[in-house]
């Protein structure tokens, strides 16, 4: 029998409107890209208090920049930030457009990212009426654009008020008891869950431009979707599928030239080339390519996570109008979920290999994700990788990482087990909630199946275990239990799988974490994964880790209180006991400081003094 393990569920790393300058990002192509990401302003809705604002960034963080809330980390302050979560928030800026730029023949504005109801004004317009944290936005704005100044004006719906007709007409208050509020109206929002609170994090519901703003100027054409598709690998020939999407802008068919461009380490550039006639609107063209003697993507500890450079080109008259570039790895990833003598198998199979899989499962680095800069992003796989780490749960309660995060899990040979973002509750299946979920599920799918590093799709973290061993079935009517199992089905079952195949099709698709609920049963040891609670919430002892031992741990952990350099930078030295009214507020888990006192009795002498106890739970 293998057995696999993946470490616990740790934080990792735990007035006036003024023009913007704005930046120019380079491109290849013939287009032209401006950030629109400075000289932004700010106003809660209803006043005139126009102040400075951090693009990307969250209301949170402009408040704290200018004073109007405390540090929310420290001391009890979190509950003196809680009214931030009830207002409406306003963001403006202005930008230039010249006659040269109008004069081309399309302009796109993309959003990367609006948290999370937002409705998007330009010149008088509206353009966006955005309720999903996890997608991006393109729009094309060519015809709202005006030479000289232009007004782009976005405002932010509290995310509580805006969800509150729906609780009110549910019926019912969903079981979601991660979220901080006599009132659970996180499970109606796409939007990450941890931010309303966690058994380890603070609630802090933000709102704002998560993500960075761009305006495209281009000609003829442009590429909405690159995919290099792995249809075969030997070590003698990898054969690719180069699949595009290319929208002509133009009111008529236009002849252009496909070009593929593929480099290995610095060596010559090769490139294929096709003639081909787009017509106007979205074009879909597939264009095969091989690479002779392929060197593979191999996993951290195991050899090089070679990448090749790929970049497709669209060449009209003889100009680039449009490009977009992918570093690829080749290699074979193939999860083994096999019926057994033991019961059901689970581990990886990496280039044919079966690999022993270490890792951990990561929560969001920060509660305001903008916070997170390349350096930390750097300093985390560095971690990652020295701490022979393969591979890496992306957890279902926080968000979809960031691009440079999957760029260095390839860079690092690091496998992502990556979760859908649902977990531990049911959610709503209507009609409006499926279709902003298949939204987000196209959209995140298409932005990471390039990744080399992404191993599998998971539906959700720990929701059919909750359904089927939490108590639900006593705390609800049957007719509305038996809904949540409906809506579990129409969710994880139907609509994610559907899109995985129609999308991602040579990934593995698991519905739920463990797929076969166990809640620490040890009859279910033998299947799949699991998150064995054991030790922790069924205070069993450390020792039972030594015969408690699935096909797959995806999930265990232990709590500690942080060191104390960490302590002190959100508690004072009169605070320090275990049970002070800051710890307690620091403290997620309702059992948690009882439960560090208990262990720590079964095998040592329980300190007197704080900072003794905070160190010996950390050993």
């Amino acid at each position: 029998m293998m057995i696999n393990l993946i470490g616990k569920k740790a934080q990792i790393a735990c007035g006036l409107l003024c023009c913007c300058s704005m930046a120019y990002a380079q491109s290849n192509d013939n287009s032209e890209v401006v950030v629109l990401n400075t000289g932004w302003e700010f106003s809660q809705a209803g006043t005139e208090l126009w102040q400075s604002a951090q693009v990307p960034g969250t209301v949170h963080q402009d408040l704290i920049y200018h004073k109007q809330i405390p540090d929310p980390f420290y001391g009890i302050n979190e509950q003196k930030i809680q009214w931030v979560e009830n207002e409406d928030w306003e963001y403006r800026t202005a930008f230039t457009v010249t006659p040269e730029q109008l004069k081309r023949d399309d302009a796109q504005l993309v959003f990367e990212g609006l948290d999370t109801y937002a409705d998007v004004y330009l010149n008088g317009a509206l353009l966006l009426k955005a309720d999903n944290m996890f997608v991006g936005y393109t729009i094309p704005v060519k015809s709202q654009l005006r030479i000289g100044e232009n007004l782009l004006h976005i405002y932010f719906h509290s995310p509580i008020r805006q969800t509150l007709p729906q609780y009110n007409s549910n019926g019912f208050n969903y079981p979601a008891d991660n979220d901080h509020h006599d009132k659970h109206l996180s499970v109606f929002s796409r939007k990450a869950p941890y931010s309303y609170g966690w058994d380890w994090g603070i609630r802090m519901v933000t709102s704002g431009i998560w993500r960075p703003v761009t305006i495209r100027f281009y000609d003829a054409a442009s590429i909405s979707d690159y995919h290099v598709k792995q249809l075969a690998l030997t070590d003698q020939l990898a054969n690719l599928s180069n699949e595009l999407e290319i929208n002509n802008i133009l009111p008529r068919p236009l002849q252009a030239e496909v070009r593929i461009n593929t480099s290995f380490e610095g060596s010559a550039e090769k490139s294929i080339s096709q003639a081909i006639t787009l017509q106007p609107g979205i074009n879909h063209v597939s264009i095969p390519s091989e690479v002779a003697s392929p060197v593979r993507w191999m996993p951290n500890g195991w050899g090089k996570p070679a990448l090749y450079d790929f970049s497709a080109q669209i060449i009209v008259e003889d100009k680039v109008v449009a490009e977009q570039s992918h570093r690829i790895g080749l290699r074979t990833v193939r999860l083994v979920n096999e019926k057994d003598k033991d019961g059901e198998s689970f581990y990886f199979e990496v280039n044919g290999v079966p690999m022993f899989a270490k890792g951990a499962n990561y929560i969001p680095q920060d509660a305001l994700l903008t916070n997170v800069t390349t350096e930390r992003y750097q300093t985390l796989f560095r971690d990652i990788r020295e701490a022979n780490m393969n591979v890496i749960r992306v957890w279902g309660g926080g968000t979809y990482e960031d691009d440079r995060f999957y760029d260095l899990a390839d860079e690092n040979g690091i496998l992502v087990w990556q979760d859908f973002m649902f977990a531990c509750t049911p959610y709503p299946s209507d009609p409006t909630f499926l279709k902003r979920v298949e939204a987000e599920a196209c959209y995140n799918i298409r932005r990471l199946r390039n990744h080399a590093s992404l191993a599998m799709w998971c539906g959700n973290n720990e929701i059919l275990e909750a359904l089927k061993y939490w108590g639900f079935d006593k705390n609800f009517p049957p007719e509305i239990y038996q809904e949540m199992f409906r809506g579990y089905d129409k969710l994880f079952h139907q609509l994610l799988p559907a899109k995985v195949k129609e999308l991602d099709a040579d990934r593995f698709y698991i519905h739920s974490s463990p797929y076969f609920a166990n809640w620490g049963r040890p009859e279910s040891w033998g299947i799949g994964d699991s998150h064995n609670w054991g030790v922790w919430y069924g205070q069993k002892t450390f020792e039972s880790l030594d015969t408690d031992l699935p096909r797959f741990m995806s999930e265990f952990g232990f709590q500690s209180f942080p060191e104390m350099k960490t302590i002190s930078t959100f508690a004072a030295p009169e605070d320090y006991q275990i049970e002070s009214e800051v710890m307690n507020a620091h403290q997620k888990s309702s059992i948690g400081n009882a439960l560090i006192r208990t262990y720590m009795e079964r095998d040592y002498i329980i300190p007197e003094k704080f900072e003794d106890f905070v160190y010996v739970g950390l050993v």
